[in-house]
């Protein structure tokens, strides 16, 4: 009992003389050890990494997952050292509801169908986003992590003993001064200069000591720089193979999108075969005049029985069709697309074609042509030039 009262007693002296030194060197009434340039280079250059990678991390965290609420579920979770339930992504949330949207509506109606293809789709999205994430979160977030919960704290440890260190020499150097002051007016004060200088010596080695502890675990931020370095490599190789599924799985449905578009037009405005009365084709669509130049007006023939419509029912045969006397326009192809048929045209990206609508079409489509080659063409998959 009598040990831990002195021992309470001598912490309460230290930290009231530490407190007394950090009070007077902020007043400018006590001298201060000060650091050489290269420590304090490597002080600076620690906070620096420290505070970057703090933000790094927090804004990585908000761009993997964009919910507050959700980011805080998941630093709970991994507090109490608990695996942190799986998540559904909104990809795969908005393909759920496709797909049952798509068996309500009739999954074989153009529309139902149209929905599973999409929500396949996303679904597929969601799974590559699932992907991405967890990738991210061990070969990125985890390292910084780490740094910041294990090597940094290390780091701040050893600063504030280092500072308690320097408190305690220089509150020596103090008390060593005042002995000497007080020597020269009497001889009886030689016994507290000597005790007053091995306290300096005392001092003076704990705090080389720890300076060179804390220099060396300051000297280890390089080696950190490198490790996050490779961190980041893996980040932004996780990220291209996500961006780059992601643009896959959309050209993908694009064209599958692309290549039924016949198929939904004719099955609306065709008449069905089996039919006793005959079918009146509907008025042409109207295109847009940003799009293409106005084409003369060509009378629609209406469908009958037995006698197929060949504009109305996409049915598109090159050797018929011409082009008109005016409203042809050039256009750059932006994505390769593979032709479904005989009646479409294959592209290639960035080539140049001609294109031009006929009355009756789908808007969604053009009639190409390049050199002696022509077909539809999709719309989405040109750039058209003035």
């Amino acid at each position: 009992m009598e040990f831990n009262v002195k021992k309470l007693a001598s912490d309460a002296g230290v930290f009231f003389s530490r407190a007394m030194q950090f009070t007077e060197e902020k007043l400018g009434q006590a001298e201060k050890t000060e650091l050489d340039a290269h420590f304090e280079n490597l002080l600076a250059r620690a906070d620096c990494t420290k505070n970057w990678t703090e933000k790094i991390l927090r804004q990585t965290e908000v761009l993997l997952q964009p919910n507050p609420s959700a980011r805080v579920e998941e630093f709970l979770y991994e507090k109490l050292d608990r695996k942190v339930p799986s998540r559904v992504t909104n990809g795969e949330l908005l393909a759920q509801y496709m797909t049952e949207a798509a068996n309500d509506f009739g999954p074989g109606t153009p529309y139902g169908k149209t929905l599973i293809k999409v929500g396949e789709t996303q679904r597929r999205l969601g799974a590559a986003e699932r992907e991405f994430i967890h990738s991210a979160s061990i070969n990125f977030l985890t390292p910084l992590r780490n740094f910041l919960e294990g090597d940094w704290r290390t780091i701040s440890k050893e600063r504030r003993i280092l500072q308690n260190r320097r408190l305690d020499l220089d509150a020596c150097k103090a008390r060593l001064k005042k002995a000497k002051a007080a020597e020269a007016k009497a001889a009886l004060w030689s016994d507290e200069v000597e005790k007053a200088e091995h306290e300096l010596r005392l001092t003076q080695t704990e705090f080389d000591r720890q300076a060179e502890v804390t220099r060396l675990l300051l000297e280890g931020i390089s080696s950190t720089h490198v490790n996050h370095l490779r961190c980041l490599h893996e980040f932004v190789e996780s990220q291209t193979n996500y961006y780059a599924q992601c643009y896959q799985f959309m050209l993908d449905l694009q064209k599958q999108l692309g290549s039924s578009k016949g198929e939904i037009f004719s099955g609306t405005f065709v008449g069905n075969a089996d039919s006793s009365s005959p079918a009146a084709a509907p008025s042409p669509p109207a295109v847009a005049a940003a799009t293409l130049p106005a084409v003369p007006t060509i009378p629609v023939v209406p469908t009958i029985v037995g006698v197929p419509n060949t504009v109305a029912e996409g049915v598109l045969n090159p050797n018929e069709v011409k082009p008109p006397a005016s409203g042809t326009r050039k256009a750059r192809v932006l994505y390769d697309y593979e032709a479904a048929d005989s009646t479409e045209l294959a592209l290639l990206a960035d080539e140049m074609i001609t294109v031009y609508s006929l009355p009756g079409m789908d808007p969604d489509w053009l009639i190409g042509e390049r050199g002696n080659q022509k077909g539809k063409v999709p719309v989405t998959y040109l750039e058209l030039l003035s």
